[in-house]
């Protein structure tokens, strides 16, 4: 069973930075197009960043130029390194598939909160 553990969430104040990682079990992430997914309340997750399979990151509007996401594949790792925090950056974090047929469980997540 493939698993997903977030970390590296945290308060921080507006304009700081964090650095969130995704450990996933099973030798998952080769050859897929991984995401980091935000959550905020019951809303769906929605993807904030995406990379493929050969390490082409794409971001939606409101992360771009703030937020930059990596993989490791030999350590079965997606970091998301967050910079210029905003306030409405606050949510629930998470990991998974970019592909809908490829979604495994989502993991515990970790918490963001911006706020001075």
């Amino acid at each position: 069973q493939v698993q997903f553990v977030e970390s590296g969430g945290g308060l921080v104040e507006p304009g700081g930075s964090l650095t969130l990682s995704c450990a996933a079990s099973g030798g998952i992430t080769g050859g897929h197009a991984m995401g980091w997914y935000r959550r905020t309340g019951r809303e769906e997750h929605f993807m904030i960043a995406g990379i493929t399979s050969s390490g082409s990151p794409n971001y939606a509007d409101d992360v771009t130029g703030r937020f930059t996401i990596s993989r490791d594949d030999a350590r079965n790792r997606i970091t998301l390194q967050m910079n210029n925090l905003k306030p409405q950056d606050t949510a629930d974090y998470y990991c998974n598939m970019v592909m809908p047929w490829e979604k495994k469980p989502w993991g515990p997540g970790t918490r963001v909160t911006v706020s001075s």
